[in-house]
């Protein structure tokens, strides 16, 4: 449940001039998500995905749609700040993008208290999803979701009797944590150990430590890429030749850099398709986006995650009609079931706030996370 610190509630009565767009001005769209420090990866690929969307419908009936984008650190102080900056000081209209549990769970109380919508958190917190608020659209799957599939194949194709667990200590890492206990108590199993480390660090040793007591058949790992990386590479180091699996907001491609030939076999959860699906029309449209948007980018699950993300943010605003407000928009989106982006369906609804629920499962294989459907 989120709560509003009382000394937020004046942003309400200060920010209601811009609920409604006068003709000629242009859709701001406001991401506060960390573009520098060791989570930089995430933010600066929900940005460009974002702003790949964005130039291919630059306009939505006319308006101009413009991503302000405010560095946050993945701090959730600074976060708050940023999300109170953009609306009192900038004024926008909306925001989408957000990165992270911590920094979700800190800003969203200044959104919905100035009854500003918010699109596309990449967080799969059920803590932000339970209650679900009016004005939060997820895109993604919860970590219950992906959690869930990881136990299952762990378990079932690989037979895997002990999972660990290591974790950031904080909210995210706490609620990957608590799926995967939910996963494995509802067949009849514990966590067999438990490392932590904290947030913005890359001190694993004591977590790595804690793991390996525990002799593990499997490790779940929930953490950003930087920490993560470190981790794969100190056990792979100290002897630990388990099967290693994490899930989607570890940022697969920057993973993948960060421990280079450490992470040929992990297994990575994703909560969107391949963005190199050669079959799949919305992956080649985010292609052709990216490229247009920034010729050097390579594709990443990240920034499409952000492009799959802009582009239901704009079919909501497409929705909202020629003079959007802030309700228009709910509405829109809230009206937003089955829609197609293109081989990918999404549903919103009037108590649906998660456009999609599905997981896929991905192992790396020289450098590159292909999609599989089995561990064996």
């Amino acid at each position: 449940m989120l709560s509003i610190c009382p000394k937020l509630r004046p942003l309400a009565a200060l920010v209601a001039c811009a609920a409604i767009l006068a003709a000629a001005d242009p859709i701001l769209v406001g991401q506060p998500c960390p573009l520098d420090g060791p989570a930089k990866g995430l933010g600066t690929g929900m940005n460009l995905g974002l702003r790949a969307a964005f130039a291919e419908t630059p306009q939505v009936h006319g308006r101009t749609v413009e991503l302000v984008a405010v560095d946050d650190g993945y701090d959730p102080d600074k976060c708050v700040d940023a999300t109170a900056g953009l609306i009192e000081q900038r004024k926008v209209f909306c925001l989408a993008g957000l990165v992270g549990t911590p920094t979700a769970k800190a800003a969203l109380p200044v959104a919905i208290e100035a009854q500003v919508p918010v699109v596309g958190l990449f967080t799969g917190a059920m803590a932000l999803r339970q209650p679900p608020s009016p004005l939060v659209f997820h895109v993604r799957a919860s970590y219950d979701d992906e959690t869930e599939l990881l136990v299952e194949r762990l378990t079932a194709d690989l037979g895997a009797k002990r999972i660990a667990v290591f974790y950031q200590n904080d909210a995210f890492g706490q609620a990957g944590l608590s799926g995967t206990k939910k996963a494995l108590e509802k067949r009849g199993m514990a966590v067999a150990g438990i490392g932590a480390f904290e947030r913005n660090t890359v001190a694993v040793q004591t977590g790595l430590a804690a793991v390996q007591a525990a002799t593990p058949d499997a490790v779940v790992m929930v953490g950003p890429y930087k920490p993560v990386a470190t981790f794969v590479k100190e056990a792979r180091a100290k002897g630990l030749t388990c099967p290693l699996a994490t899930i989607s907001f570890v940022g697969t491609e920057n993973l993948i850099v960060e421990a280079g030939a450490n992470s040929d076999g992990l297994i990575i959860s994703q909560v969107v398709p391949s963005p190199a699906d050669p079959a799949l029309p919305v992956a080649l449209a985010y292609r052709a986006a990216l490229a247009k948007v920034d010729a050097a980018a390579k594709p990443s699950y990240v920034s499409f995650e952000g492009y799959i993300t802009g582009r239901v943010l704009l079919a909501g605003l497409d929705k909202a009609g020629a003079e959007p407000t802030r309700q228009g928009l709910v509405a829109g989106l809230a009206g937003l079931q089955g829609h197609d982006l293109g081989g990918l369906a999404i549903s919103y609804g009037a108590e649906r706030r998660v456009a999609l629920d599905r997981v896929w499962l991905t192992r790396v294989t020289g450098g590159t996370a292909a999609g599989i459907t089995s561990l064996k």
